[in-house]
């Protein structure tokens, strides 16, 4: 189906609206985009997702796409650190086709014991229809193992550049960590990722801001056995950690109606949507992953806020909470402002429907 001019012409002109007032912002206010200011190089990002256990990480690589053709972003990779459903980077191959990226490196787990079990988002299905998205690949052993892709990507790049933003697992980073030298480098990989990495950005921690000091846990830092790879990342991190607790009530997914039929984006949303909630694309999806991108590469911008300085309190079995006051300056926990779901849901519907060239 092509697309509809007059959807795209609205979707536009909301896009270039908000691009104006944002601009405007970080010109006014000092210092406005915590973790990426207006003088610093477009960020240069690996990905690191659980792409399968749930749509937003769908939309938050066609979200980071969109940005790298915006030039505001560069993509050195993908990684997919979920193993017992293998087919997640053939879907992540598949949205790099489409945004006319394939050559991006991706990488994955062959740890098949650890991850999401289930295959909520017919993965299996979409990785092995190469015909209708162009993908090549299907199962993870096809693809680089993930930390030999990791320390390489790490190796090539300039000292302190690359953004890690988990948007899944922990599992993939605490690899990373704990890596030996090898070809690529005679760091180890603690040392590597000192030596290069500026920061780590992760969807995670939700709610552990609440005003009643609850310990809670959540998907990505909890559930499915990463709690412990979690709690050696929080405490051994070598460079400054932001957790981002944003897009619960900023939904996406209607956006995606009305671009082509063999959008992969759009089929592994409706699927999704369908396959676990009997919902539709109007329905929409809470956007936890995009928020994390979009605070990756735009930093606060007008959407997000930073918590009062602090660390996260960390117990594998019982939860995290975030604890205000002293003299920490390495993690930082990131909101959203108060009132803004509805505008944060349009700004990111309208970025993931755009075209892909």
């Amino acid at each position: 189906m092509p697309f509809k001019k007059s959807f795209f012409c609205e979707q536009l002109s909301r896009l270039a609206s908000r691009f104006c007032l944002m601009f405007a912002i970080s010109c006014l206010i000092p210092g406005i985009g915590l973790g990426q200011s207006s003088g610093e190089e477009k960020p240069k990002i690996i990905l690191d997702t659980d792409m399968g256990s749930d749509c937003d990480d769908v939309g938050a690589l066609a979200l980071l796409h969109q940005y790298a053709r915006m030039e505001k972003a560069d993509i050195l990779g993908v990684v997919y650190s979920s193993g017992k459903v293998p087919y997640g980077a053939a879907i992540v191959e598949a949205i790099n086709v489409y945004y006319g990226k394939p050559d991006i490196p991706v990488g994955a787990s062959h740890d098949f014991e650890f991850g999401d079990p289930v295959d909520k988002m017919l993965a299996e299905k979409l990785a092995r229809d190469t015909a209708a998205f162009g993908h090549t690949r299907i199962h993870n052993r096809e693809f680089t193992e993930q930390t030999d892709l990791n320390r390489r990507l790490l190796a090539e790049q300039e000292d302190n550049s690359i953004t890690y933003v988990t948007i899944g697992h922990t599992q993939g980073l605490y690899d990373l960590l704990i890596s030996e030298p090898d070809a690529y480098s005679a760091l180890t990989g603690r040392e590597l990722v000192q030596k290069k990495v500026k920061r780590w950005v992760a969807l995670g921690a939700l709610n552990a801001a609440n005003e009643e000091g609850h310990l809670v846990r959540d998907w990505n830092f909890f559930f499915n056995g990463t709690s412990s790879y979690t709690a050696y990342l929080i405490q051994h991190f070598p460079k400054e950690i932001y957790l981002v607790d944003a897009g619960s009530k900023v939904l996406t997914g209607k956006g995606l109606q009305n671009t082509p039929a063999g959008n992969i984006v759009r089929t592994a949303y409706r699927d999704w949507l369908w396959n676990v909630e009997k919902k539709t694309l109007q329905d929409q999806r809470p956007s936890w992953d995009l928020a994390a991108v979009y605070f990756a590469v735009e930093g606060l911008g007008e959407f997000l806020k930073a918590a009062p300085q602090g660390n996260l309190e960390f117990d594998p079995e019982k939860g995290c909470r975030w604890v205000t006051g002293g003299n920490a300056k390495s993690q930082f926990f990131i909101s959203e402002k108060a009132d803004i779901s509805q505008s944060f849901s349009e700004y990111l519907n309208a970025l993931i429907a755009l075209p892909p060239q």
